[in-house]
């Protein structure tokens, strides 16, 4: 056994991409990329060819075609190597089929550095592979649901590789895993449904596994082969290798569980590694490498069909939340009293997420429906909410771990999503669910990953691998991405029904309309204060530039000074519009959409050299409104939504329009970078702006325009969002 005086943490440093061997079922030879010059062999070489390593180091790549026959005597391996540079890519050429010693063999290519990797492999395979994974793909896809598809997964790949235990394994939130699915022979022990913590695959581990889709240990008890060099303290980076040794923790973890033979496929869902397909063999097993190609594209389909039918199925449960967001929105336009529309019909404010109780506070009065928590607990848990969130949106699985009150009803609220009406009037919305006890079965303790042997530490994870059952308690059922969503959606429908029936002396609007005096005069007079002196430093700042005495540091700095004015000059007008919105009248007319629309795209596609995105138009239905505010909305919508979808592959903007009871909804979506849920409530805020767009240019201050522009014409301004897959921004103006 080996061991290392280490702790598990050093998993997490070990350079694994650097091992400095290769698994020794073949050999690897790499070549300088600017003169082909062989500079490292691994030490195994001699296995394979009539030759020693120092026969071939520092030597041309054309000093190996002696020992290899190719099926094209002409064609060298030099040549070969050419054509792929040529192409700037090896997969037309490999696998490259040649022999070695009359026997047959592949050589895959791939890049490391300043070097290729040429890497040699024996191959076995005696099937068609391609009519292979076509059946395999299309027995795989009938399964319905997630889980049947999964486990369709497991036993496709088993009919292609053979294994003897072919599991599925999800990583989970906190970097866990667990066995969602498996096929194995029927004398083995199942590991379906236990768990892995996190430690067992670290984190360049998991790095490796989304560039490497595959990847095979075809013995863990062979010894693998050294790399020489001539080059000294410089490792052969082997990230790209199919021969990479393996770290020797993770091969003693494999003996631990009495598996000789290992092969992972990455399933890879939005660029994230979602999970693997982990294959265990009780014997060695070599697979090659056509047959792991197969099993990847296998991996492929499976990743997309995952990401399909996951939104298949989520798609369900958000269109029953949006039903009842639109069904609620009905209420509160016909009934006259807030509380009323949400809680006295057969769709009520608990329908919108999965939980089983909902309270309202608002005006001082607590309504509740379903099972909630007595009402003294309730008005003690929104007191607490006020004091420790500041954020619109409060959620957590685990109340009673942070809010220990609530140990005494934790079997009715042990979670808790809440969003707030108003602060400073202690109003809020909490939905609850109650504790869900749920036994986690851990393949060994978890908290017990490493044993002591003769004074040393040995990384023998779990020797053994006994199931080791956990009662987790004080716990709820997760809030799902679509019910935050379904939350936020509502509270704006809320809001809104709020500020239009409202009276003047709710506190909310003494404050927003003293806050809207306040920044009138301020912009106006403070901005036009400030462009006459800022114009004076622009102008000077350009005059010294055309001073040839100012040397390339001085320039530097004053170029600076020039691109700070115009920064500021660019942040003084948009104040100013916003002032003017606050100050013009508005005149109501009939716009023609289409026009206004065609003029304003024309003008930022030209302005943001967008010509590589897409615009999709839809209905257009004419406004009755400022046309001036209006074109402003719009420039402002359209604007950010080729701004901030500038920097994927193919931007694609879409404005569209429909009419719903009295409003002529407008859409405006993009396919961008989107926005985090946790920055949802300052979206409108003057110079609010998120971390991930500090590198785009922008003031904070255009969407603070538009929802002051569309209030003013007594609409509602909205938007969608998910990080890193677009936004859709929603206007709503009366139908006149």
């Amino acid at each position: 056994m080996n061991k290392f005086s280490v702790d598990l943490t050093n998993c997490d440093k070990e350079p694994i991409h650097i091992p400095g061997k290769i698994q020794s079922h073949g050999f690897l030879i790499a070549v300088d990329k600017n003169n082909l010059n062989i500079t490292y062999v691994s030490e195994n070489v001699s296995s394979f060819l009539n030759v020693v390593v120092n026969q071939l180091l520092d030597k041309p790549l054309s000093s190996l075609n002696q020992y290899i026959q190719q099926q094209n005597i002409e064609f060298k391996i030099e040549d070969l190597l050419r054509l792929g540079i040529i192409k700037e890519n090896f997969d037309a050429i490999t696998p490259y089929p040649l022999q070695i010693n009359s026997k047959p063999f592949y050589l895959i290519i791939s890049s490391s550095n300043q070097n290729w990797l040429l890497e040699f492999e024996p191959v076995t395979l005696q099937f068609d592979i391609q009519s292979s994974i076509g059946r395999s793909a299309s027995s795989m896809l009938q399964g319905k649901s997630v889980l049947d598809l999964l486990k369709g997964a497991a036993i496709e790949v088993k009919k292609l590789i053979g294994y003897d235990r072919i599991m599925i394994y999800k990583f989970l939130d906190d970097g866990h895993g667990e066995v969602v699915a498996e096929e194995k022979e029927d004398e083995l022990e199942s590991f379906f449904g236990l768990h892995y913590p996190a430690s067992d695959i670290p984190k360049q581990a998991r790095e490796l596994y989304k560039l490497n889709l595959t990847r095979l240990i075809a013995d863990v008890n062979t010894d693998d082969s050294p790399i020489a060099t001539y080059l000294e303290n410089t490792p052969l980076d082997l990230t790209n290798g199919c021969l990479r040794a393996v770290s020797p923790i993770h091969i003693q973890y494999l003996k631990n569980m009495g598996v000789h033979s290992s092969f992972s496929i990455s399933l890879i869902v939005g660029n994230e590694l979602w999970g693997l397909i982990a294959c265990h063999n009780y014997s060695p097993k070599f697979i090659d490498f056509k047959a792991r190609e197969g099993s990847k594209l296998i991996g492929q389909i499976l990743s997309s069909a995952l990401e399909y039918r996951q939104a298949e199925e989520d798609s369900i449960v958000v269109e029953q939340f949006i039903d009842t967001a639109a069904i609620i929105s009905g209420h509160l336009n016909r009934d006259k009293y807030l509380v009323d529309a949400l809680t006295n019909h057969e769709r009520t404010i608990l329908d919108i997420t999965k939980a089983t109780g909902v309270a309202i506070i608002f005006e001082n009065n607590l309504k509740t429906i379903g099972i909630v928590p007595n009402e003294e607990d309730i008005w003690a848990l929104t007191s607490w909410l006020k004091t420790n969130s500041d954020e619109s949106i409060y959620y957590t699985h685990r109340l009673s771990e942070i809010f220990h009150p609530a140990k005494k009803y934790k079997e009715i609220a042990a979670g808790i999503l809440s969003c707030t009406i108003s602060r400073d009037l202690n109003e809020f919305i909490i939905w609850f669910k109650p504790e869900q006890l749920a036994t986690v079965n851990w393949a060994g303790n978890p908290e017990k990953p490493v044993t002591i042997e003769d004074g040393l530490m040995s990384l023998s994870p779990r020797k053994s691998f006994e199931t080791w059952s956990e009662v987790v308690k004080n716990t709820s059922e997760r809030w799902f991405s679509e019910e935050i969503t379904s939350v936020l959606r509502i509270r704006e429908i809320v809001i809104a029904e709020i500020n239009k029936k409202a009276n003047e002396i709710r506190l909310l609007n003494e404050k927003l309309q003293a806050a809207y005096e306040e920044l009138d005069t301020f912009s106006y007079t403070i901005s036009h204060d400030l462009r006459t002196p800022l114009t004076s430093i622009k102008t000077y700042a350009e005059l010294l530039l055309k001073n040839k005495s100012v040397d390339g540091n001085g320039v530097k700095m004053i170029e600076r000074i020039v691109l700070g004015a115009d920064k500021m000059n660019l942040l003084i007008r948009e104040i100013l519009h916003l002032a003017r919105v606050g100050r013009s009248e508005i005149v109501f007319e009939s716009i023609d959409m289409p026009e206004i629309i065609k003029e304003i795209t024309t003008e930022v596609w030209s302005a943001f050299k967008a010509d590589n995105a897409e615009l999709i138009l839809g209905q257009l239905y004419d406004l009755k409104s400022d046309r001036t505010m209006i074109a402003q909305v719009f420039t402002n919508l359209i604007g950010n939504a080729v701004k901030y979808s500038s920097m994927v592959d193919n931007p694609r903007i879409e404005i569209t329009s429909h009419i719903e009871d009295d409003e002529i909804i407008y859409a405006v979506s993009d396919n961008g970078i989107g926005i985090d849920n946790r920055y949802y409530d300052r979206v409108f805020e003057l110079f609010k702006r998120m971390d991930n767009v500090k590198n785009i240019d922008g003031t904070g201050v255009g969407l603070a325009i538009v929802k002051r522009i569309v209030e003013r014409h007594d609409g509602r301004v909205w938007f969608e969002s998910k990080l890193n897959s677009g936004s859709k921004f929603y206007i709503a103006l009366k139908n006149r």
